[in-house]
């Protein structure tokens, strides 16, 4: 058949070529279908209006009468349910074009499914089937949430998300992707995907890597580099108000945590990594989201002030070490996604959990922080989770699956999950404290988590054998975990797991802090506060505190001592 459309039969101008979709509420992926070249194109034409202007051109078609696009209804790296759908309009649909003919577009008929699928089919007879070169959709996104998961357009800058921007072709989510920004004269593009000043188009080899990369496009951001091991890593820096002299300073911090994670684990596989730092005192919230080489920190103040720089230090601590945890060593269910429910995984207490544990150690680490530092932190963290009743009622596990409810998610109606819930944030830190210190001390200094860490990271992500197109390697389980851990320590960690991460026990802190000369000192607080996260309207019950503080053990053997220095120089 001739591309041409104007030589088509007048019925077959609305005919779609394409694969058998599964049905709209599934997001299985058949791998042995032939592949789409899908390509998306950002447009940012009018930043005032705060409509970004999506096209999705979807070519190789064949053999079926309709295709289905949907947009995702939460994004990675935070689990609830946002519906982006919502802030979608003006969806339209045309047969589109090859790049050497001259043709002529045609409207097509699109059909909302549901709250996030559109359908775009032929006004004829499903059972006719003839080929057209193609279908393209366009949409506008009104986008004004500068944060890890939303995406914001206004006169300053377009700073995007892509879960919340880019819809996908159900069944077709494995399928390379292009995207080409065209943004207005002047504007600056960067993200962790760039390679050059100027470059505007890019290539992922999947959508959920598409969507991966969180992008700033405006006239004024800052670009420094250094190098460490070999790869290039670029701090941009977009402030939005007075910075005292401190972003070399930040670069500075920065570079430091970088040398102290990498010499925790493995070198990074990546070329090149981004940090995209916004300091916007008209900040809705700060915020810190992961990627594979990339991370988005947002802080609501200015870098002039000393509290915002040492809040962006130790956000970028946090978020690079998911460069391993999470991103790549990751637990089941953390990719690829169905974005038609609310992620399950069990394992977001390890990913989350054990990244708040070395961020604060990588700061220690790295000599931004000194000894007291760590363990004022940790013991705040021991006590916000002793204090909380919700530790007593939800273990570890327990908190991961619940995710969705917990994750910054909304609730209109009132709940009492202020008394009945814990987040995985601190009750993962709270057990990574103690089973690292548990396997240094039990161990005599043999092993210790940077090994477990190190030894997971090789077993499901290097070596693993892949469990889907989206990346190497395979997803682990929580029982993997445990018998990595196990098999490293040199002792059977059942138990503890059992207790303290199925369980709701707190975890033995005592023995764990005096294997390396420390103690945990508890006294009540004449302060009583709402015990609990708050993610929820209900009021946390008011009770008694107590207060924790770590110190350490004059009297503590020269055994422990030794271990404490290593624990904290990671060597």
């Amino acid at each position: 058949m001739t591309p041409c459309l104007r030589r088509l039969a007048p019925r077959a101008l609305f005919l779609l070529a394409l694969l058998a979709l599964a049905p709209r509420t599934s997001t299985a992926q058949d791998l042995s279908a032939p592949a789409y070249k899908i390509s998306y194109t950002l447009s940012i034409r009018q930043p005032a209006s705060h409509l970004f202007e999506v096209r999705v051109d979807v070519a190789g078609l064949a053999g079926a009468d309709h295709v289905d696009f949907q947009m995702p209804r939460w994004s990675p790296g935070r689990y609830a349910v946002f519906d982006f759908a919502k802030n979608v309009q003006e969806v339209k649909a045309t047969t589109s074009c090859p790049t050497d003919v001259k043709c002529e577009r045609m409207s097509l008929p699109v059909e909302r499914l549901d709250t996030q699928t559109w359908r775009i089919t032929s006004p004829v007879q499903p059972s006719v089937v003839m080929s057209v070169p193609g279908v393209t959709l366009t949409y506008k996104v009104f986008a004004d949430d500068l944060s890890g998961t939303f995406s914001q357009l206004d006169a300053r800058h377009a700073n995007f998300n892509g879960g919340s921007l880019f819809a996908y072709v159900v069944g077709h989510k494995q399928d390379p992707a292009s995207l080409k920004i065209e943004a207005p004269g002047g504007w600056k593009i960067i993200n962790g995907y760039s390679t050059r000043p100027d470059q505007s188009e890019f290539q992922f080899p999947n959508y959920d890597i598409l969507i991966d990369t969180p992008t700033e496009v405006a006239p004024d951001f800052t670009v420094q580099t250094f190098e460490v091991g070999g790869k290039t890593y670029r701090v941009v820096v977009h402030s939005l108000g007075p910075e005292a002299g401190r972003r070399d300073e930040l670069v500075r911090s920065v570079e430091r945590i970088v040398r102290a994670e990498v010499a925790t684990m493995e070198p990074p596989e990546f070329e090149h990594y981004t940090f995209l730092f916004h300091f916007d005192p008209s900040a809705r919230r700060g915020d810190g989201m992961e990627h594979l080489n990339s991370t988005e920190i947002i802080e609501t103040g200015a870098l002039a002030d000393p509290k915002v720089l040492d809040s962006a230090i130790g956000t970028a601590a946090h978020e690079f070490f998911h460069n391993w945890n999470v991103k790549r060593l990751r637990p089941v269910g953390l990719g690829p996604w169905d974005f038609t429910r609310p992620v399950v995984t069990r394992g977001l207490w390890i990913a989350e959990g054990f990244t708040n544990y070395y961020g604060k150690l990588s700061l220690r680490r790295a000599g931004i922080w000194g000894d007291e530092d760590l363990f004022k932190s940790y013991a705040a963290t021991i006590g916000g989770i002793e204090n909380s009743p919700g530790s007593r009622l939800m273990s570890a596990v327990e908190s991961s699956l619940l995710a969705p409810f917990l994750d910054r998610a909304s609730h209109d109606q009132r709940t009492n999950l202020a008394d009945t819930s814990v987040s995985y944030y601190p009750k993962g830190e709270t057990l990574a404290v103690t089973l690292d210190l548990l396997i240094r001390g039990r161990s005599r200094g043999r092993a210790s988590l940077d090994d477990v860490m190190r030894r997971a990271y090789e077993e499901f992500y290097l070596k693993g054998a892949p469990d889907s197109y989206y990346l190497k390697g395979r997803a682990y389980t929580v029982e993997d975990f445990q018998r990595v851990a196990s098999e490293v320590a040199g002792f059977d960690l059942s138990d503890f797991f059992r207790r303290h991460v199925y369980g709701v026990e707190p975890p033995p802190y005592d023995e764990a802090l005096g294997y390396v000369g420390l103690r945990l000192v508890r006294a009540p607080d004449a302060k009583p506060t709402s015990a609990g996260p708050t993610v929820g309207a209900g009021e946390a019950t008011r009770q008694a505190r107590t207060a924790y503080r770590i110190e350490t053990d004059e009297k503590a053997s020269p055994e422990a001592r030794a271990l404490r220095e290593a624990w904290l120089k990671g060597t």
